[in-house]
């Protein structure tokens, strides 16, 4: 089980002297010293939670901790659900790489960009190869003319060290 987070200061560890206190149906009842604010908080058998210790005086509101926590808890996993994760995922040629291989490749790199994913597609330079650069830049060329309906360039190709590497992101809807 997870344990209650410990963001806010509650009942007697609030250390201010003087709060700004909001009552559990939201409305306003003043500034007051901590022990009569911990009074009316008893009386309803709730909880005094300090909102903002840096507000001046600072903000406390009587409330039931452990419910809302649990509303926080149930925010923070619906913000969680709403995130878009993006991967990305690599295509890698080599230079000497025969046209159908190329096609596959793009049909890979189509499925990637249909389900949102970033591409980065790497040509790896072994040996002399890395001479032959322009050959290089010929493939990238061809093969971004066979996904570029679904895909911007993100960043284009360029040569760092043995490897040649472009990244291509799908396009907006």
């Amino acid at each position: 089980m997870k344990s209650i987070n410990k963001d806010f200061s509650i009942n007697d560890e609030i250390r201010q002297k003087e709060l700004r206190v909001i009552s559990d149906d939201g409305s306003q009842l003043g500034v007051m010293s901590t022990k009569e604010a911990l009074r009316l908080a008893e009386e309803k058998e709730l909880d005094l939670v300090l909102i903002s210790p840096n507000a001046n005086p600072a903000v406390s509101r009587i409330m039931d901790y452990g419910k809302f926590i649990y509303e926080q808890s149930k925010k923070e996993k619906e913000a969680k659900k709403k995130q878009k994760v993006i991967n990305v995922k690599e295509v890698r040629f080599s230079p000497n790489i025969e046209e159908h291989d190329v096609e596959i490749k793009a049909n890979n790199a189509k499925k990637f960009l249909d389900d949102g994913d970033k591409v980065k597609v790497t040509i790896r330079f072994r040996g002399r190869e890395a001479d032959y650069a322009h050959v290089g830049f010929k493939i990238l060329e061809n093969f971004l003319a066979r996904v570029s309906d679904l895909c911007v360039v993100e960043k284009p190709a360029k040569l760092e060290g043995r490897n040649m590497t472009m990244i291509l992101a799908p396009k907006k809807a």
